[in-house]
């Protein structure tokens, strides 16, 4: 066994040790924490394969952001998960139903290769060497060439999601003075002017 396999498996065994104890940890906190470790090893992976690029990536966006976002949110939030837990005997049919979906879209995959026409074996690109073309050039070839509506149509996806919950959350307070552009603007000289008479001797 040579030293690229030995790591394959030790990155790979840690990742789905860690990741069933990321749906099987009591504490939330646990859970996020295995999680992270998942993507580690889900980079170390990539590198193996050669995929230096997207290994930084899962580093920086996934365990930079995501994950560390999760952490906070939960050891922030005062949530009552033991109340949360109560009610999922309520949802396991639905569960199983969710469940055995995604074993046979999983079962599909792997036998794949019955499924697979010859025109789209034979209609795959050549890969080329990583001294003519490293990997961040080949992705963003695909990316911006072959797949540039579905980029377009995913981050138009997100923009609307971010609007959405920013909608959803915002909560306007009673007796809190808020800026109103168009209040502002469409005001006159009638209306932002008040003339007072003042009688002599009656001023302060």
């Amino acid at each position: 066994m040579g030293l690229q396999a030995l790591f394959f498996y030790l990155f790979a065994f840690v990742a789905v040790a860690s990741a069933f104890m990321v749906i099987t940890a009591r504490n939330p906190v646990h859970s996020v924490l295995f999680l992270i470790l998942t993507f580690f090893n889900a980079a170390g992976l990539f590198l193996l394969t050669g995929a230096e690029f997207l290994a930084m990536i899962l580093l920086v966006v996934y365990v930079g952001a995501v994950a560390v976002l999760f952490l906070f949110v939960v050891m922030m939030l005062d949530v009552d998960f033991a109340e949360m837990k109560a009610g999922a005997l309520e949802y396991a049919p639905m569960g199983v139903v969710v469940g055995l979906i995604l074993a046979a879209e999983l079962i599909v995959v792997l036998a794949g290769n019955t499924f697979i026409s010859s025109a789209a074996v034979s209609g795959a690109s050549p890969i080329p060497a990583l001294s003519q073309r490293t990997n961040t050039e080949a992705l963003g070839d695909v990316l911006y060439t072959d797949f540039i509506f579905y980029f377009q149509t995913a981050g138009m996806v997100l923009l609307v999601a971010m609007i959405g919950a920013i909608v959803l959350t915002l909560r306007h307070r009673e007796h809190i003075k808020r800026q109103d552009i168009s209040h502002q603007v469409a005001r006159t000289p009638e209306t932002a002017i008040k003339v007072v008479n003042v009688k002599p001797g009656q001023g302060i």
